[in-house]
């Protein structure tokens, strides 16, 4: 029987004027952007715990604190390839990851497949092993008010 194991990364910032907005590793114009440490990519970064989580080695904010200078203003998507690089060196392997932006605007629709391609490639696997989907919560929370954005991802490993 083959190792299986399971990780959920759910990450949430804060919508900000005069930041660039990136989902997915692709840059969206949009009036504000997401406000954090390194670029805000919330999709990457629900992956980036979902793959870690799986494979029982902490969280983003352990592998990249954000009281450290050197990730300030970081890709995202290079974040993703070095926790990916930790995953694999532990001896485990994406065999899929599902990842789920949560947010009234902007519409993704057609950036979906960009984005899964951009996730894929930063983790060295085929575009069909990352799917991006999108979903609203009917104008309730925080998402739904457009102060922020939200997302959640699973990712699962085999050794």
């Amino acid at each position: 029987m083959t190792d299986l194991r399971v990780g959920i990364g759910v990450d949430a910032h804060a919508l900000e004027a005069g930041v660039p907005l990136v989902l997915g590793g692709v840059s969206i114009d949009h009036p504000r952007g997401l406000a954090g440490h390194s670029d805000g990519d919330v999709v990457a970064h629900a992956l980036i715990d979902a793959i870690l989580g799986a494979a029982n080695l902490g969280d983003i904010g352990s592998l990249f604190p954000s009281g450290d200078e050197q990730y300030r203003g970081a890709s995202s998507l290079d974040l993703l390839w070095e926790a990916y690089r930790e995953v694999r060196e532990a001896g485990w392997e994406l065999v899929n990851a599902d990842c789920v932006l949560i947010a009234e605007e902007p519409r993704i629709g057609d950036l979906r497949d960009e984005m899964g391609e951009r996730l894929a490639t930063a983790l060295g696997v085929e575009a069909s092993r990352v799917s991006v989907r999108a979903t609203t919560t009917d104008r309730l929370g925080f998402t739904g008010r457009g102060e922020g954005l939200a997302a959640q991802a699973v990712a699962l490993l085999a050794r």
